[in-house]
């Protein structure tokens, strides 16, 4: 059963789930500046240890969203109706973020990244059980596909299989948390409100942990740490926005673009050539959250369809 909303004290509800292109688009634009902050949080995975360079992107998120978290300034966005949402979403971003990032030292990119974008099948599930969506056989026969794509991507029982492969998947398990609760909120919420919460959810839980592992960061790995920080966080920001203007399972499936983005510069950089097993689980991946988009169209145009017959302006 979704869970009642609430409206925003003192103004209008945002508009939500009327523009699905405008969506796409936004959906699109940010997977440019999360595969650009994912290509370079592993090149320093080399150097640093995962909860730091966690703990540095979430130090620059929280100093780009400060002016929000001034009372009196302008941008004060502190003021909410669900604080305990927004903790829990600070929380599963968090954890996504940080078990990609230790995926990161130890995988290829772009099989990190393939798998990691087993999320949306994950959205399908959980979207039923939180923003009352309603999947039908064909999309569960979907989302079966992807998840042999994840199988033949992983190959547990093979002489390459090592358990950090699973890292990506608990993450995309937590990135789906994060784009549900971003949904749950986009009704009653403001972006900035959002953003502000996450970062300082973020911060607080890393900078409790970053002492255990930490390690001087060198110069050159500082200036690395703040272009993750800037492109996680406009990343970050460009969904929070477009999910006010589709439903997430109709973006979800567009943020497989990022696979291009990470293939690309992770041949570039690292010299990293996907293998024939990560292209063709990659593939059914895709294929599965294409399919799953043609259906929600397909469904929001018959419900669309049955309110126009009901109604007596028709």
């Amino acid at each position: 059963m979704p869970l009642p909303r609430k409206k925003p004290a003192g103004g209008k509800a945002p508009a939500r789930a009327d523009r699905p292109f405008k969506g796409i688009v936004l959906v699109l634009a940010s997977t440019i500046f999360l595969g650009a902050s994912d290509v370079t949080a592993k090149y320093l995975s080399a150097t640093l240890p995962s909860i730091e360079i966690a703990w540095i992107r979430f130090l620059v998120f929280a100093l780009i969203m400060t002016p929000a978290m001034l009372p009196g300034s302008p941008l004060f966005a502190l003021q909410t109706s669900r604080p305990g949402l927004h903790l829990l979403r600070g929380a599963a971003l968090v954890g996504s973020s940080l078990l990609f990032i230790s995926a990161l030292r130890f995988l290829p990119i772009a099989e990190a990244s393939a798998t990691g974008f087993v999320a949306p099948l994950f959205v399908t599930a959980l979207s039923i059980f939180f923003l009352g969506e309603k999947v039908g056989l064909r999309r569960w026969m979907a989302t079966a596909v992807g998840l042999i794509g994840v199988v033949i991507i992983l190959r547990p029982g093979s002489g390459t299989f090592q358990p950090a492969a699973f890292f990506p998947l608990i993450s995309a398990l937590a990135w789906a948390s994060t784009l549900i609760m971003t949904r749950m909120m986009s009704g009653t919420e403001r972006a900035i409100t959002t953003m502000t919460y996450s970062s300082i959810v973020g911060l607080a839980i890393l900078s409790a942990l970053v002492p255990f592992v930490w390690v001087m960061p060198s110069w050159h790995d500082i200036a690395f740490g703040v272009f993750i920080g800037v492109a996680s966080t406009a990343g970050q920001w460009i969904v929070v926005l477009a999910f006010r203007y589709a439903d997430a399972s109709v973006l979800a499936p567009f943020s497989y673009t990022q696979l291009l983005w990470v293939g690309f510069l992770g041949y570039l950089i690292f010299g990293e050539v996907p293998d024939a097993w990560t292209v063709t689980g990659a593939a059914f991946i895709v294929a599965s959250g294409l399919y799953t988009a043609h259906r929600e169209r397909v469904r929001r145009s018959q419900l669309l369809a049955g309110a126009g017959e009901r109604s007596p302006n028709a």
